[in-house]
């Protein structure tokens, strides 16, 4: 089969608007609140999807809604849809859910009851390595069964269950929200899965040389650019034709990135989008767009409280100053290649062992 026979199910656990109960880390430090689980699967779901598009692949999403979808539902999603084989992106926790504590790393699961059990072991073993050796998640604690879970067992394809780290686990809650921790993560799962199906993973490229895109087009790159303008906060079906309403959240997008809002996605609008360089760009009261919003996750995943609404305000600032003063950088409030290269480890001045 070629990359464009399968069609690869992308899966997230759980839900945000309302967050499903209990899917939550402890009380963070700092920020005075849980990070819900749904706020790392579901990025990581577009971001996988995103991979395995531009590697060839079709993709269907079992879970485009925000709020939570019972099991039976997506699973019966992905039978009708014929799905060749399937990803679900979770976070686990140990414990009593109400402390945090040692425990990290990622595995992968399979069941022992599918019918398509030595197939899901090795798909499960594939995405687990490419996992540990191409992502930032560099800690690992093996691939593992769970026989009865649904999206693993009641699926009539292959199918595994990524845990990309543990929501008690302090270092690794605070990183569900930081971006490039989502995107490497699920970047490497579609590395995986490019390696179980013998195809070659296709990455990122320049933005700059996608195709442009407009009104009337349909083709893989629409989709990007509809899971992409999601991402972004601007919902879509991704369906890959661009109609009227790709055409307005592109609009609208454009207009809070500073961008001609003339509704074509060609080089300018596709770097907003893809995102691939943030730190070039200078950070200040005022500016706005999804380079703010990268900076401000950025933050939030460091411990520094705002809200990732992608608007340079005095919240960000303030934040920004913090963190230069904690970094032992000028506390100036301007984000330029000094402070973004500060932002750029996984470690933050707030960890317990600073």
């Amino acid at each position: 089969m070629s990359a464009s026979e399968y069609l690869i199910g992308v899966n997230d656990e759980h839900g945000l608007d309302p967050p499903t109960n209990g899917k939550r880390t402890p009380i963070m430090p700092y920020l005075d609140k849980s990070i819900y689980e749904n706020e790392f699967n579901r990025p990581a779901k577009i971001y996988c999807a995103i991979a395995l598009l531009r590697s060839g692949f079709r993709t269907f999403d079992l879970h485009p809604e925000i709020q939570d979808i019972s099991v039976s539902v997506r699973v019966n999603r992905a039978n009708f849809a014929r799905c060749d084989l399937l990803v679900t992106f979770a976070y686990n926790a140990f414990g009593s859910g109400h402390s945090f504590n040692s425990v990290s790393g990622v595995l992968t699961y399979f069941s022992d009851k599918s019918y398509f059990a030595e197939n899901s072991q090795t798909l499960s073993e594939d995405v687990y390595s490419a996992i540990i050796e191409k992502s930032l998640q560099t800690n690992g604690r093996g691939v593992g069964v769970l026989s009865d879970v649904g999206v693993l067992r009641s699926v009539r394809c292959p199918s595994t269950l990524i845990e990309a780290g543990f929501m008690t686990n302090l270092r690794e809650a605070r990183l569900m929200l930081d971006p490039d921790w989502q995107k490497s993560i699920a970047y490497a799962a579609a590395a995986g899965i490019c390696d179980y199906t013998d195809k070659a993973y296709t990455g990122e490229g320049n933005p700059a040389d996608y195709p442009t895109i407009m009104r009337g087009s349909e083709n893989f790159y629409v989709k990007i650019a509809q899971y992409l303008l999601n991402l972004r906060g601007y919902p879509l079906d991704t369906d890959g034709v661009f109609g009227s309403n790709t055409q307005a959240a592109t609009i609208e997008f454009q207009k809070f990135n500073g961008l001609t809002a003339d509704g074509i996605i060609g080089k300018q609008s596709w770097s907003k989008l893809v995102l691939q360089s943030p730190s070039i760009y200078i950070l200040k009261k005022g500016s706005t767009g999804s380079a703010v919003q990268y900076l401000q996750y950025k933050l939030l995943s460091k411990l520094y409280p705002l809200d990732a609404d992608g608007i340079f305000g005095s919240e960000t600032e303030n934040a920004v100053k913090l963190f230069q003063t904690e970094s032992g950088l000028v506390p100036d409030g301007i984000v330029g290649p000094i402070t973004f290269s500060a932002l750029l480890p996984l470690s933050s001045p707030r960890d317990p062992e600073q």
